[in-house]
């Protein structure tokens, strides 16, 4: 009887102990006590203390915005969190976000899913902190826009998962997001620069916790109709002056290299994606090259562009389409496109490796670490150029640079194929160019600022 007694006991145990396992919950708690083990502070020099399970972050004069952020990088994730602000601050949760010494000497970048207790009410929004600023705002979200509780605790559940992002005010539907930029990166505090303001005021957070195994089996269905951001400017970018250079839809503002017009074959616009079809296949017969209409001094252009496997292109500046009106592209400065995996020109050229991707062709090859995305994702391309000296960006971060029309660079033209050409790279103004290769490469958010 005693044995039957222990076996019966520990028989309850096991019981007990499996359902203790089963019903173990998914969510980690990103505070450990009244510390902040796990966590740093970076960009400026607001204060964050925690006590009681209460993070408080305090603004100071004089300083940048400032970011208390994890230690460890998510990827796909759900956070939830409990919230108060004073009412005359502006601040933000970074999701997805990074601080890199290539990007703006480390400045912390990334999704934030802004908390904004303004008259505006955006809170629940995703602004892009330090790129491309506000991707899904609140204006037409009426219900999100009233659920924030001003001067109360609020709750934001935010879900990440592939290249989705979906946020909940109080329990109200608020951003719903497709976006691919960024995969992963930490999660961060704000406290908002005041600049010579009052000093002072303060943000708490409390119940910060994460599931971040599993995601998809905890992920909660939405209303709210995705926000694909596509061929359309940001506010920030409208006041800095940017436009689109092509409207997602039309042939306006662009023709053939070798023509008046528009290709009529050989290019494809679909959803809002423009894309050179592959010559000699099924698809298409080639249609060349197209510039813009409109002539570029000094600009700053950016374009996403999305490759095929071994496909080869590129973005041409500086062009003149009058030079070289036989056969092959068009003569200008170009930002090279390619597979660099399996394309051969990416060992190739006069100047080792000038031929990769992000690369200035033949002339200047690009960072070898670069942050360049897999075949089949989209990457952003970025050029500036003025009073001569010249960008290369690829993802957010400067690739290479050069001082047009220095001996430098017309040392290096003379030791390359454009040599034979008079004056290559020196126009003090020229087309902007897409490249048809042959193969299948897609463009879009395809936007200029002159300079």
């Amino acid at each position: 009887m005693k044995f039957i007694k222990i076996t019966t006991a520990l028989f309850f145990a096991i019981i007990v102990s499996c359902s203790s396992v089963e019903k173990k919950s998914p969510w980690v708690n990103l505070l450990k006590g009244n510390t902040l083990d796990g966590w740093n502070i970076k960009g400026g020099k607001a204060i964050y203390e925690v006590n009681d399970g209460i993070i408080t972050g305090t603004t100071v004069q004089n300083t940048p915005n400032t970011f208390l952020t994890t230690n460890k990088m998510y990827s796909d994730f759900i956070l939830e969190l409990d919230f108060k602000v004073n009412p005359h601050m502006n601040s933000g949760i970074q999701i997805r976000s990074n601080s890199i010494p290539e990007f703006k000497n480390g400045r912390v970048h990334g999704y934030q899913v802004e908390i904004d207790p303004s008259e505006r009410a955006w809170s629940g929004g995703i602004f892009d902190e330090a790129r491309r600023g506000w991707l899904n705002d609140l204006e037409d979200n009426i219900p999100a826009k009233k659920a924030f509780k001003q001067n109360e605790w609020n709750t934001y559940r935010v879900e990440a998962i592939g290249d989705t992002l979906k946020t909940w005010v109080n329990g109200i539907p608020a951003a719903h997001l497709v976006d691919n930029m960024t995969k992963s990166g930490f999660i961060g505090l704000q406290v908002h620069s005041i600049g010579n303001g009052k000093a002072g005021s303060q943000i708490q957070w409390k119940n910060i916790r994460i599931i971040d195994k599993d995601v998809q089996k905890y992920a909660t269905k939405t209303p709210i109709p995705v926000m694909v951001k596509r061929n359309a400017l940001t506010e920030q970018e409208k006041s800095e002056g940017w436009k689109m250079l092509w409207d997602g839809k039309s042939t306006k503002g662009w023709r053939g290299a070798k023509l008046n017009r528009f290709p009529n074959s050989g290019w494809l616009i679909k959803n809002g994606i423009l894309t050179v079809l592959p010559s000699g296949g099924a698809e298409s017969a080639a249609g060349g090259d197209i510039v813009t209409t409109e002539l570029y001094s000094d600009f700053e252009l950016k374009v996403d562009f999305k490759l095929t496997p071994g496909a080869n292109s590129g973005i041409k500046y500086y062009v003149d389409t009058e030079i070289n009106k036989g056969p092959g592209s068009s003569i200008g400065l170009e930002y090279q496109i390619l597979d660099d995996a399996l394309h051969p020109d990416a060992k190739k050229g006069n100047h080792e490796g000038s031929r990769t991707v992000s690369s200035l062709y033949d002339l200047i090859k690009a960072d070898e670490n670069k942050p360049v995305k897999p075949i089949g994702e989209w990457n952003t391309a970025y050029i500036i150029s003025k009073n001569n000296h010249v960008e290369h960006w690829l993802n957010g971060v400067k690739v290479l640079e050069y001082e047009r029309k220095s001996k430098d660079f017309l040392k290096l033209v003379s030791e390359s194929k454009y040599k034979k050409w008079p004056d290559f790279g020196m126009l003090e103004k020229g087309q902007l160019l897409l490249q048809d290769h042959g193969d299948r490469v897609s463009f879009r958010n395809i936007k200029v600022k002159t300079l």
